[in-house]
């Protein structure tokens, strides 16, 4: 037997977990889901895996397609983890959106950031993004690494202190991101690469240190 939420049905602790390679306690596992991308909040060209944590993009030309998570945050420290595990083509963007931002729109752009209502990362070129501009490259250093297939990167986000950070690895890459705003803002992919798929589980308040 399992551990039922909704039509999802995780297993017990000793079974094998949802996600391959990636393993949390029955409860956390349950809150990930809570919190695991929505399949009312996305685009029409993307589908959430039967694992409910994976966007599946299909193979649509000329057309910049993202997900938002079922529950945004205004208050509080968050943390969790997403990463690619297929092509990111010309544009991957990782970052947080407002109930406003589009989930869609034509062409091969940066869709997390293109506006004041979401702020991103795009992994490809290392620029960090929002309203429409691109605000620096991220990390701050000389001959950044390239983002790898399958790298996790912890996104921290801080409603106290009003930044958006991220980690790779155990490495703290720093703040990315400061000044937010006084609203409620959801994790939120953006992809562009047909039948590219991303992961995004979340992880709860970061640990310090």
């Amino acid at each position: 037997m399992g551990l039922a939420y909704g039509e999802q049905v995780f297993p017990g602790c000793a079974s094998p977990h949802p996600l391959p390679n990636f393993h949390l306690p029955c409860w956390k596992t349950v809150r990930a889901f809570q919190h695991a991308f929505s399949t009312n909040d996305c685009s029409r060209n993307v589908y959430i895996k039967k694992n409910g944590f994976t966007l599946h993009r299909n193979p649509i030309a000329q057309s910049t397609d993202g997900a938002r998570t079922k529950i945004g945050f205004s208050e509080g420290r968050h943390a969790w983890e997403v990463w690619w595990e297929g092509p990111l083509g010309t544009v991957a963007v990782i970052g947080i959106a407002t109930k406003r931002a589009p989930m869609q729109c034509q062409g091969y752009v940066a869709l997390l950031g293109s506006d004041d209502q979401s702020w991103g990362w795009n992994l490809v070129d290392n620029n960090l993004l929002h309203n429409g501009e691109v605000n620096g490259s991220f990390p701050q250093c000389n001959n950044a690494p390239k983002y790898q297939i399958g790298e996790r990167i912890r996104v921290i986000l801080d409603m106290e202190d009003k930044t958006l950070a991220f980690e790779r690895g155990y490495e703290f890459l720093g703040v990315a991101f400061r000044g937010l705003p006084k609203a409620c803002l959801y994790p939120a992919v953006s992809a562009v690469y047909g039948n590219t798929e991303v992961t995004l589980v979340y992880l709860g308040k970061p640990l310090d240190g």
